[in-house]
């Protein structure tokens, strides 16, 4: 019984391959199919503009944007202090105390560093 069953079983498996290739030649052998299948595969690997190249530049394209909005953000923030100490004298003394430490006669200059910013 148990041979008979292989048996059975490797005959429905013939027969369903064979019914498989009955159905699926047609399609593909049709010229259409292989034509699109050959532009599609193409376009995808071999074509100048491939989508993996594409892809590419898209993320490409993002990291830039956001260069950009950055620059520009500095950009205005630049303008703003620029225009701040072109018209304020306070802030021309604060910038010139914060940056180039200088001072007024008779003042003392403590410069007291954070020690957790320096360790990272």
């Amino acid at each position: 019984m148990h041979k008979s069953y292989l048996a059975d079983k490797g005959f429905l498996l013939l027969l369903s391959a064979n019914f498989f290739m009955k159905k699926a030649i047609p399609y593909l052998t049709n010229k259409y199919l292989i034509a699109a299948i050959l532009f599609i595969v193409w376009m995808l690997f071999y074509d100048q503009r491939d989508y993996f190249q594409q892809k590419e530049r898209r993320d490409e394209l993002k990291k830039l944007e956001l260069k950009k909005a950055y620059y520009e953000q500095e950009i205005e923030k630049t303008k703003k202090e620029l225009n701040d100490l072109q018209n304020n004298p306070a802030a021309i003394e604060k910038y010139a105390r914060e940056r180039y430490l200088m001072k007024k006669d008779g003042e003392d200059i403590f410069i007291i560093e954070d020690s957790s910013a320096r360790k990272k």
